[in-house]
């Protein structure tokens, strides 16, 4: 779908320059534990300060609730940082947890890359905070824990270091005039790997950029209808963006609408992302006012609970 015209200039002026590069922002080996607040019981302070502050889960029955962008987590698991088929980045982030539904997806994900791609396995980028909720940096989603990044980058053969995991970027998938994938890293085997994450049931929308869309409207075999998950959206230049659907057991989760059953492949439905002011959008004459952050009040009431829960046990 078209995004509304109101809202094109903030999202070009803000997702176009800094998506893409929010998920290669190195990470550092020896990370620092965020400072004690001065009041955080200030009406006024960003969620974002409460939950980036929560090292561990909460010790409560897992529930995801409210929505993909204003929500939390409650009983968050964590995704293991090594597996035979796949590997967590950027651990000083601790986004590696998530609905118990979709770590066992991205092990399932894990497994079909290395047997119907040949990849060695996945590379496994933010899901969420131990108990979701709004992010420091770098994503609007994530916060119930039913999001997650994969690079498309395919796992190499060996560990990687610590240090790899935090420095290590993914590699660009895009060519530098941005009409189509680079043939040099884009494989077919890239197209195996998002086919085999669409074609999961409880997968509802797959976001990569607009070049890898055309790409797999272009090289999609056989049956095609799982491309309709697959939607071009800004910043998915390195990776992609699994989103589940609301799972049982959790009646506040607030989900989306179900996609169309058409492909999402005919020229209509691609021109908007490839018109030269969308590709190459000029800065606004006058930069945007910063918005005030989300605060706990305005999440649904339970997040509150979430977050004065006690940690679970690990």
């Amino acid at each position: 779908m078209t995004p509304r015209l109101f809202l094109i200039p903030l999202l070009l002026s803000v997702l176009v320059a800094a998506s893409s590069a929010w998920s290669q922002d190195k990470g550092s080996v020896d990370p620092k534990p965020l400072p004690p607040l001065a009041n955080p019981n200030d009406p006024k302070l960003g969620a974002k300060e409460l939950f980036a502050r929560k090292i561990l889960p909460a010790a409560m029955p897992t529930q995801s609730i409210g929505s993909y962008a204003k929500g939390c987590l409650a009983g968050a698991v964590q995704m293991p940082l090594n597996g035979a088929t796949w590997q967590v980045m950027r651990l000083s982030r601790n986004r590696y947890w998530g609905h118990p539904n979709m770590i066992a997806l991205l092990k399932r994900l894990a497994a079909k890359a290395h047997k119907d791609a040949g990849w060695p396995g996945i590379l496994v980028g933010d899901i969420g905070q131990p108990r979701g909720g709004p992010a420091l940096s770098g994503h609007a989603s994530h916060q119930i824990g039913l999001d997650a990044d994969i690079w498309l980058t395919p796992m190499p053969d060996h560990k990687l270091s610590r240090e790899e995991r935090e420095d290590m970027s993914a590699v660009m998938m895009v060519r530098d005039d941005r009409l189509d994938v680079d043939p040099r890293v884009f494989t077919p085997g890239h197209v195996l790997v998002l086919r085999d994450a669409a074609q999961e049931p409880a997968v509802q929308r797959i976001f990569v950029n607009p070049a890898i869309k055309k790409a797999l409207c272009r090289e999609a075999k056989g049956d095609r209808s799982w491309l309709s998950k697959i939607r071009p959206w800004w910043g998915h230049d390195y990776h992609f963006h699994i989103r589940i659907r609301c799972p049982p057991g959790s009646p506040e989760c607030k989900g989306q609408p179900s996609q169309s059953a058409g492909e999402g492949c005919k020229p209509s439905d691609l021109a908007f992302w490839f018109k030269d002011s969308v590709l190459h959008p000029k800065p606004p004459a006058k930069p945007p006012k910063p918005r005030p952050p989300v605060t706990l009040a305005q999440l649904p009431a339970d997040c509150k609970v979430v977050l004065k829960a006690p940690d679970a046990k690990q």
